[in-house]
């Protein structure tokens, strides 16, 4: 263990570091924590500030943490496609999915994007739980002539309305063809890299995935930056206000391996997450089946928290262990994810609790860091439910 210089971050050699640590690491991090066995930038110093230029101009996140499990061989499309509930059959060569890795039990392992690179070439970018093993283990049990490995390549994110502007000046004006949740290939300055029209915002963006990223981390990083300039690139961490308001989920928080789609939000309202009448007899159909047929005891709904501010989730005080109450004082849940968004001037989150108290409507009270403040169950996404605003791309800015 050592302290690296002039940080105060304790360095453990069983943490890994980003492809970008240390470029980004010039601009000031002001909170680490760990995703995947490895340093995350969480924020710079100034969250709100941070979810302004994201909103109104472009940013640049170190987001390295998402490893990529990449599979491949004969039996590479085959594998994947029983590893997701979602049909891959529907999945085209260059094209992304938003997926669900389950267990037997109907569990959520991972809730990667999905990159399709060839017939029998994927890329399952991770959130923040182990994925690897279980894939090498699956295969080995299986019979199946694939390999799985994790390649030296590594996501920077580039996220907000000005980020085409960047994208163009890095890679020309046919940048802007990529289709929403479709990737690329690139050359940039000799590095060659994935780019990818996602993110995790619900804003325009896109991500730039390295190869090489060992060697190259900080050259792609320098590159981007030189181009943002003029554009007034900002450096910041993963924004969970925009996340929140966007009804974007988060591994760990709102779900996990306790957790099944049905639950979360997925499945009943959104049948091609977990497409039960696909051919492919994918790892948990069965007890997803049987979870549809029988109904769920508690759902993940949308809450407003009245009262003051309950914070911006990446400031220090993580508010995933909020006790729900109902009415007469009965504990009943938990708020999973949570903050004040300040477009929206109210508090806003999720909260898994028993199916009795899900319609919209419903009153409730949460234990904030205030003491009790009263909620209500509200639909979510709290933002653009069809996402326009990622999908939407104007090809020049004034």
């Amino acid at each position: 263990m050592s302290i690296s210089p002039n940080s105060g971050v304790l360095l453990y050699p069983r943490l890994r570091k980003s492809p970008f640590f240390y470029a980004s690491r010039r601009h000031g991090v002001g909170l680490y924590s760990v995703y995947n066995h490895t340093y995350h930038a969480r924020h710079y110093g100034d969250p709100i500030g941070e979810y302004w230029a994201l909103l109104e101009g472009v940013t640049l996140w170190d987001v390295g943490v998402e490893r990529q499990v990449e599979i491949t061989g004969p039996d590479a499309f085959e594998f994947t496609n029983m590893l997701v509930p979602r049909d891959l059959t529907k999945c085209k060569v260059g094209q992304c999915k938003y997926v669900f890795v389950t267990a037997e039990d109907g569990g959520i392992i991972n809730d990667p994007v999905l990159l399709r690179l060839g017939e029998n070439h994927f890329w399952l970018s991770l959130a923040d739980s182990d994925v690897l093993l279980w894939a090498k283990g699956l295969a080995h049990n299986l019979g199946m002539d694939v390999q799985i490995r994790e390649p030296d390549v590594g996501p920077v994110q580039v996220q907000g309305p000005k980020s085409r502007d960047v994208m163009v000046d890095l890679f020309g004006e046919s940048i802007l063809d990529v289709p929403y949740y479709y990737a690329i290939d690139r050359e940039l300055d000799g590095m060659q890299v994935v780019v990818s029209r996602t993110g995790y915002t619900a804003e325009l963006g896109y991500e730039i995935y390295l190869h090489n990223a060992g060697r190259d981390g900080v050259k792609l990083w320098d590159t981007i930056w030189e181009a943002g300039k003029p554009h007034d690139l900002k450096v910041i961490g993963p924004c969970h206000i925009r996340r929140i308001e966007a009804g974007i989920l988060s591994w760990g928080c709102d779900i996990t391996y306790d957790t099944n789609p049905f639950e979360v939000g997925y499945g009943f309202e959104k049948t091609w997450m977990v497409d039960l009448d696909q051919e492919t007899d994918f790892i948990g159909k069965a007890a997803l089946r049987r979870i549809k047929s029988e109904g769920i005891s508690r759902k993940l709904v949308g809450v407003e928290i009245g009262g003051p501010s309950v914070g911006s989730f990446n400031d220090g005080e993580m508010i995933d262990t909020f006790a729900v109450h109902d009415p007469h004082g009965l504990h009943i849940g938990e708020v999973t994810s949570a903050c004040y968004s300040p477009r929206l001037e109210r508090n806003i989150g999720y909260a898994m609790v028993p199916i009795a108290y899900h319609e919209l409507g419903t009153e409730l009270v949460v234990d904030t860091q205030h003491g009790p403040q009263e909620a209500v169950v509200v639909e979510k996404p709290f933002l653009d439910p069809t996402k326009d605003i990622p999908k939407r791309l104007i090809r020049a800015t004034a």
